[in-house]
């Protein structure tokens, strides 16, 4: 494992992504973004788009947890669904690209484990992380071999909407510990340092925290929902 990336070890990962709905939608935004991370103690960054990451390389010296989100019409699997967004990524060589790894087929009618097969066949040594929702696919992912498992759709598939990863003490990550040999990187709903503390105390190897970071207008919300409640 690349020195950088054995850097992440009990550290934050901030989640610098803006969809083109979203009002701070722009490369030169998130290269600010991740430096602002940087600045406050990040170790690392997480992306979307080769544009932002190549953008973001040019602000910061950090590892880079590489992504593509692209709609498939024959597909509920939006990140990095297909090879394309591989090749996309490979352009800027970011240290480690992150996969939807739950059990739903990608576009082609191409099942995880051919997927993982062909990523492996052509670049053996880039790093690969297994975004799951459920243990279940955590365990399968470390299975067929993914340098990292992360619990990044956790509540946001079919099979997982009714779960929270904070629950019952992060009861899913525990879960995921006990099963597998590979790290465990903690991503979704960890909106707080006490939580974010609390995956790394549990044997977490990094956690990712995003949007209670980076999407202004979500932390608005917060503060404008709860001022309704005093109405």
């Amino acid at each position: 494992m690349e020195k950088q990336v054995e850097q992440l070890k009990g550290k934050l990962i901030v989640s610098c992504q803006a969809l083109p709905h979203e009002p701070l939608h722009s490369s030169f935004i998130m290269g600010r973004m991740a430096r602002a991370a940087a600045e406050g103690g990040a170790y690392g960054i997480r992306a979307n788009t080769k544009e932002d990451i190549a953008e973001i390389k040019q602000n910061v010296e950090l590892p880079i947890i590489g992504i593509v989100k692209r709609d498939y019409d024959d597909s509920k699997i939006y990140i990095t669904p297909t090879m394309k967004e591989i090749e996309e990524l490979r352009e800027v060589k970011p240290e480690i690209i992150a996969v939807d790894a739950t059990n739903a087929i990608r576009p082609g009618n191409i099942t995880l484990d051919e997927f993982y097969r062909n990523i492996r066949e052509k670049y053996p040594k880039q790093l690969l992380m297994a975004d799951c929702s459920t243990v279940e696919e955590a365990l399968h992912a470390d299975e067929l071999g993914f340098d990292f498992i992360g619990t990044t759709l956790v509540g946001y598939t079919e099979q997982s909407k009714n779960d929270r990863i904070e629950e019952n003490d992060f009861e899913i990550i525990r879960r995921i510990l006990e099963g597998i040999k590979h790290p465990v990187i903690a991503e979704g709903n960890i909106n707080t340092p006490e939580k974010a503390r609390r995956v790394i105390e549990l044997g977490c190897y990094s956690v990712v925290v995003g949007s209670i970071i980076t999407r202004p207008q979500l932390i608005t919300k917060s503060f404008t929902e709860a001022l309704k409640k005093a109405e």
